[in-house]
């Protein structure tokens, strides 16, 4: 689904998804009916303008994933400022992509969103990972209660928190994709995490990005 109040914009990046193979369930320019329509479109995947005329993405956002828990939401914005950024974040976006990322970013940005990967425009990526830290909503447990993992899942966890693909982890330790996508999902039951946005924001939050 696509949520953007600029027609142009809007249909412009609908056609580019549907050129590149992917089903558009819905386009919409105002967030109240992107969080009435969702429950019946069931989109895998919303693109969602920060900035709309009737309420804010944050708040679309908020609800979308009231609605639909396991959606993942890319948020496309002009503005990379840190709060909004972080309030994007912070609400359960998966991604925050400027829109002056050209279609080969976006379409990337889309793709990896839709697998579960956290995307951020290079330059906001080191802005979340420096920050989110100090600013997360979930404190981090004190350090007796901390799971064990093991120095490969460690390591993995260190990669993932800075925003690496399965692909670039696999290339960068030697390993199959298959044993890196095996290493996450045993640090994700660990740690009682649902999924790869979830377990960078704990590490994060345990500076394992630095």
């Amino acid at each position: 689904m696509v949520v953007d109040d600029h027609p142009m914009w809007r249909e412009g990046v609908a056609r580019d998804l549907t050129e590149a193979g992917y089903q558009v369930v819905a386009t919409t320019g105002e967030g109240r009916q992107a969080v009435r329509v969702a429950p019946a479109t069931r989109p895998d995947v919303v693109v969602l303008d920060l900035q709309l005329p009737d309420i804010s993405g944050v708040e679309v956002l908020r609800g979308l994933l009231a609605e639909l828990p396991r959606v993942r939401v890319l948020m496309l914005s002009a503005s990379g400022e840190q709060q909004d950024v972080l309030d994007a974040v912070k609400a359960g976006a998966t991604g925050y992509l400027l829109k002056s990322a050209g279609p080969a970013e976006f379409l990337e940005a889309v793709r990896r969103t839709a697998a579960g990967d956290a995307i951020f425009t290079p330059g906001l990526a080191g802005l979340v990972l420096g920050e989110y830290r100090r600013l997360a909503v979930t404190p981090a447990p004190a350090g007796d209660d901390l799971p064990r993992l093991t120095e490969r899942e460690t390591e993995v966890l260190r990669l993932v928190a800075k925003g690496m693909s399965y692909k670039q982890i696999a290339a960068r330790l030697g390993l199959s994709h298959r044993t890196v996508q095996n290493h996450v999902q045993n640090t994700l039951g660990k740690l009682q995490l649902h999924n790869r946005v979830e377990l960078t924001r704990y590490a994060i939050e345990r500076g394992l990005d630095d």
